[in-house]
């Protein structure tokens, strides 16, 4: 037998370790993803917006919670967000994860319903997900095509009633709005509707209290133009979600995608933005849940956030 003859046999089982190797290797990165998807907490930030002498004024920012029927441990966290005893509640949108959770959101949020608070929609409060590969959403933004037959209409109507039962929440999807939010405090809001979906329509702050402290803006999804339109009109801070952080980030790099045109950079966190002359700050969360078709993160843990505006120093 020549010395050579064992060389197949060895790449073989060469080969056959790599590859082992690598499946265990992704079977892992899976496991950490989908449990770091369920490591649920709250980031907080505090901005110098108020006048001089004003008392702190405290919102929490919740957003896609994708929440699907019976995930008993999100529903749990996101009730405990109301001990944290905000005064105003912002929601950004994608609160099902399907056409059957309309009740399982509203269970979620019902504590805070109480407390006073805005609201904007996302794609998926009006449909449930879609079939799709989970490959497509790391490479580029998703399409949504609105075409009614290929889409799964959830009981929306149902949903933003309960919202809104109480008198204290309001729906400002295009529409502007103000607050009386305590005697020495005045807030304008304004909203669209999702920019992912091209429904957004900036309505500016046409009801705009001149005397007011604060001018907010709530969106789903960060596209640019909206960011722009929001800040060129004079908008303090924005609010918005859709991105997910990333959801699958990489270390010492950050987010792979943001599934909108903001820059990756910019994927979750409190920014500044410039536009025409003018700036302002950007809240973009995390958020709560995940994308249906790739239902993990990595190194991007889902949050709720809780921003303290105090006064400028």
């Amino acid at each position: 037998m020549s010395e050579t003859s064992g060389w197949p046999r060895r790449i073989a089982s060469g080969a056959a370790t790599l590859f082992t190797a690598t499946t265990l290797a992704g079977a892992a990165a899976t496991a950490f993803g989908m449990i770091s998807a369920r490591q649920f907490g709250v980031r907080y930030e505090t901005l110098p917006l108020l006048p001089a002498g004003q008392e702190p004024y405290r919102i929490l920012h919740v957003g896609d919670m994708h929440l699907v029927a019976g995930d008993r441990k999100k529903i749990a966290f996101v009730r405990r967000l109301a001990e944290l005893q905000p005064d105003l509640v912002v929601n950004t949108g994608d609160n099902p994860g399907g056409v059957n959770a309309v009740d399982d959101v509203v269970e979620a949020l019902s504590p805070l319903l109480d407390t006073p608070g805005v609201f904007v929609p996302g794609s998926n409060d009006f449909y449930g997900p879609r079939p799709a590969n989970p490959l497509r959403y790391l490479r580029a933004p998703s399409d949504f095509h609105g075409a009614p037959e290929a889409l799964q209409p959830i009981n929306v109507g149902a949903m933003f009633e309960a919202f809104t039962k109480a008198g204290k929440w309001h729906r400002i999807g295009n529409k502007s709005m103000t607050l009386t939010a305590r005697d020495d405090l005045i807030i304008n809001f304004a909203g669209t509707h999702d920019a992912h979906m091209q429904a957004d329509a900036w309505p500016g702050f046409d009801h705009a209290d001149p005397a007011a402290q604060l001018n907010i803006a709530v969106t789903h999804a960060p596209y640019r133009r909206v960011l722009d339109a929001a800040v060129a009109d004079g908008a303090d801070l924005v609010f918005a979600g859709h991105t997910h952080g990333g959801q699958v980030a990489l270390p010492r790099y950050g987010a792979i995608v943001t599934n909108c045109d903001l820059p990756t950079g910019l994927a979750s966190s409190v920014f500044r933005w410039r536009s025409h002359g003018a700036a302002g700050l950007v809240n973009v969360t995390a958020g709560i849940g995940t994308s249906p078709k790739v239902p993990l993160r990595t190194f991007c843990p889902p949050e709720a956030v809780v921003i303290d505006l105090v006064a400028r120093g």
